[in-house]
């Protein structure tokens, strides 16, 4: 759908953008902790390296996901996102945050380093900043649009988000800037006192921001690759949509999963008015599908079922659900 790919082009742009400053701030930081000696910094130029390997999982994620429906895959590869996606966030606490950990606890309980050159630190972590500003910039520019595209807060757009290429460049990009303070903090302290533990903790705390940003990236995209059903606002909505429909007595169950970023796939068991010959079903059925794709534009793939409201064991699957949803 020519809606669905605009933002899939500009999270395209902001995870290209992220890609190349990352890049270009990892080689800096690196350069920058092997001349200063500063565990924090090389914990920094740790994270740039894990942020470089995430932006190109997630470029592969968008790539891979956009491809047609076919025969082996016939509701698409939407859910490939999701995968490399959470490839994305294993990165980032395999590469970057067990490292900022190492270096932490052997700067801690190792011999004291001599730290040696502080200013070149400070001015590469200062034009680190810097370049990371311009990538966050761009992230948080698109988290903007589409939260207030939705009429959600940031909070809980980055919550209920099924594009988690956006959501991962933006928390990256804002746990790096967090990152840049606490290891220009941890030089900084090391200089004033003279003391090495100031730098083994701010490595540590590094450490445990990157384990964050992790955790809670591979619990959203776990919940995606198990089959999170599609937003409640969205499905709530169609319920009172089907229930206003004359020839529908009752909406027994509306089943939703997303099957890929703005995609979902819907299955309504609805108990039809008994009047209905087979055609006039028929006919029912293929005009509440038009309905409902032009209404609510992320309907990838419908299907209604015609069910007896008052089967005592599917009721009770759907109350177990969702509770009833009627009266919500």
């Amino acid at each position: 759908m020519s809606e669905q790919q605009q933002p899939s082009g500009e999270s395209t742009l902001t995870v290209v953008l992220a890609l190349l400053v990352n890049l270009a701030i990892a080689v800096m930081k690196g350069v920058a902790g092997v001349i200063t000696g500063s565990a924090a910094v090389l914990s920094e130029a740790a994270h740039s390296v894990a942020d470089t390997f995430t932006e190109a999982l997630l470029l592969t994620a968008l790539r891979r996901s956009d491809r047609p429906a076919d025969r082996r895959h016939p509701f698409g590869y939407g859910k490939e996102r999701y995968f490399w996606s959470l490839l994305a966030a294993v990165s980032i606490f395999a590469s970057g945050a067990m490292f900022a950990f190492y270096e932490g606890f052997s700067t801690l309980f190792g011999h004291p380093t001599e730290q040696v050159k502080p200013l070149v630190g400070y001015i590469v972590l200062g034009l680190a900043f810097a370049m990371e500003s311009v990538s966050w910039t761009q992230a948080f520019r698109q988290v903007r649009a589409e939260a207030a595209a939705e009429g959600r807060s940031l909070m809980r757009f980055l919550q209920m988000s099924d594009d988690p290429t956006v959501k991962t460049v933006f928390l990256e990009d804002s746990a790096a800037l967090i990152g840049l303070v606490l290891a220009f903090g941890g030089l900084g302290l090391h200089q004033l006192t003279g003391s090495h533990i100031w730098d083994g903790i701010a490595s540590v705390l590094i450490g445990l921001l990157l384990a964050l940003v992790a955790y809670v990236l591979a619990r959203t995209n776990r919940g995606l690759l198990i089959g999170r059903q599609a937003d409640p606002v969205m499905v709530k909505a169609i319920w009172r949509r089907l229930a206003g429909v004359p020839e529908v007595d009752a909406v027994v169950d509306v089943l939703t999963m997303l099957i890929g970023t703005d995609r979902v796939l819907l299955c309504a068991r609805l108990d039809f008015d008994d009047s209905l010959t087979a055609a006039q079903l028929e006919e029912v059925c293929v005009r509440l599908d038009g309905e409902l794709r032009a209404e609510f534009g992320d309907l990838d793939e419908i299907f209604l079922e015609p069910v007896p409201r008052n089967n005592p064991e599917l009721r009770q699957r759907v109350l177990d659900r969702y509770g009833d949803l009627s009266r919500g």
